[in-house]
Formats: structure tokens, C-alpha cells, sequence
């Protein structure tokens, strides 16, 4: 018998978009909701619509200062305000205050974020880690009943050590149901890969046509990566076979990631139920 885990109620969820500001269907979600709010009331709780970077949304651009789903950190969230902190630090702040803080009591159950990206993710739901046990009960749930022929699973904590700085890392986890046990597949993120460069830091070659939008499909040790401005082919040299995703996006050239590298692993979840 699988062992049974319970949690409370959701009672205060939010949904974020335009956390980068240019990242259209969030930001179009988010203002209907806001325009809209019933569409997100439940029986148990109504959901709050907010737009997560206001000023990088009228210039649809990414960020203005900084990214703002990398600045939900303690440094920033617990550091007295200056006149020289970037717009996304203070919106950091405000988010926090409104939907946290992070890490307390009071902090809202569950915050949905709402991403588009440049590489051929599909639909794509991103966890943190299997840990996150009523996370991966929704993600189930949203496979089950969405149209979508395939909606991935994406671990992305690479490090269970590591600080959480994302926009929904200021939530806390609930749930209001009782759910079965079960296994799902989802990818869990092991690294990442930088395009090849010259000794100046510009980038020597390009993401090769053979590993262009084949994101969540397996790379074979050997299988080439990139192609060099003249034509020779760089080939993958890891041990084991990996399954690439975020392949040639555009928001991670900054980062100087060509790709991150996956293991696809089983994660089997326990039983979920309401706590009374």
C-alpha cells in the first residue's frame, strides 16, 4: 500500500505572467484575468491574477535591470532598499510583500508562473524537484486534461542545496483533494552546455541542424551539437545519452547556454490527501 501524505487546503494561490516582458501569453492571460476574475474563482479559493514586471512589459522587453526570476533570493528579499537597487530588485520586494514573504506562514500556498520560450519546448510544465510532491499531483492532472499530444515535465533544481530565486519560489505547497499514487516521467536538469567559442569569448559555431528544435529527444554520445561558421561539425563527447531541452533560446545566450543536458527518470509519488 503506497504511503499516504496530507496537506491543508488551498486557500490563497496566485497566477503570475509577464515575470519577463516578453513573454506574450502570460501577460495576455494575466490581463484577462485581471479583467475577468471569476474565471479563476473555485469552491475553495479565488486566485489572484497579477503581472509580475510592469515596466519591461510596456517595453516588451525581457527585464530592464536584471533578471526578475533570478532575484527572489534572501540577499535581495531581506536587504534594506537603496535609491541605486535595480526595478526588478524593488518588484522583487513588492512581490514578496503582497504574496509572501517567502519562506513564512502567511506566504500563499501555490503561485502558477506563466513562461513563453524561443526554443521548441511544447508545452512544458517546470518543477523544482521530485520533491515537490503536490506540484507534480497538478502537473499529472494538467497532462490528463489538457488537448496537448505531449506536455513535458522539467526538474530543474540541479542542486537540492541551492537557493530558490524564482517568482513562485515565494509560495508555499497545499492541497485540497485526495490524489491516487502513481508514476510519472519527467526530466530532471544535470547540467548545462555553452556554445563552442574563440579566445576573444564570441561564439566559434551554431547549434547544428541535427540538434535544432529536438528538444526532449535523446543525444547519443557521438551525435554532432554544433556546427563551426566553416562547416566542421563539433560532436556531443559526454558518457552517457542525455535529453536536451532549452535548445538555442534566445533569453539564454546572456547566460552563455547553448542547452541544458537531462536524465529522464521515473518519479513515483505517493498518495495526496486534504488534511482535515
Amino acid at each position: 500500500m503506497s504511503h499516504l501524505h496530507r496537506l491543508p487546503s488551498l486557500t490563497h494561490v496566485a497566477v503570475c505572467g509577464g515575470t519577463h516582458g516578453n513573454e506574450m501569453s502570460g501577460i495576455y492571460l494575466a490581463k484577462h484575468w485581471l479583467n475577468n476574475t471569476s474565471e479563476l474563482c473555485r469552491s475553495t479559493f479565488q486566485a489572484t491574477p497579477f503581472l509580475g514586471n510592469p515596466r519591461a512589459i510596456e517595453k516588451c522587453v525581457r527585464y530592464i535591470g536584471r533578471d526578475l526570476n533570478r532575484s527572489f533570493i534572501a540577499d535581495i528579499l531581506n536587504s534594506k532598499g537603496s535609491d541605486t537597487d535595480s526595478y526588478e530588485v524593488q518588484r522583487a520586494r513588492e512581490i514578496n510583500q503582497s504574496f509572501g514573504p517567502k519562506g513564512s506562514s502567511q506566504a500563499y500556498e501555490f503561485i502558477f508562473d506563466l513562461h513563453n520560450t524561443t526554443a521548441n519546448m511544447g508545452c512544458c510544465l517546470i518543477v523544482a524537484s521530485e520533491h515537490c510532491l503536490l506540484t507534480l499531483h497538478m502537473c499529472s492532472y494538467i497532462q490528463k486534461q489538457s488537448k496537448v499530444k505531449h506536455c513535458s515535465i522539467l526538474l530543474s533544481q540541479q542542486n537540492p542545496q541551492e537557493e530558490t530565486y524564482s517568482v513562485c519560489s515565494v509560495s508555499k505547497n497545499g492541497l485540497g483533494t485526495l490524489f491516487p499514487a502513481f508514476d510519472i516521467e519527467a526530466y530532471k536538469v544535470t547540467g548545462a552546455v555553452d556554445f563552442p567559442r574563440y579566445p576573444s569569448g564570441e561564439i566559434s559555431a551554431v547549434i547544428h541542424p541535427d540538434l535544432q528544435d529536438k528538444d526532449f529527444q535523446p543525444l547519443k554520445p557521438g551525435d554532432p551539437i554544433f556546427q563551426t561558421f566553416s562547416g566542421e561539425d563539433i560532436l556531443y563527447e559526454g558518457e552517457d545519452t542525455t535529453y536536451p531541452v532549452f535548445i538555442n533560446e534566445a533569453a539564454y545566450y546572456e547566460k552563455k547556454t547553448a542547452f541544458l543536458k537531462t536524465e529522464k527518470r521515473t518519479v513515483s509519488l505517493p498518495v495526496l490527501q486534504k488534511k482535515f
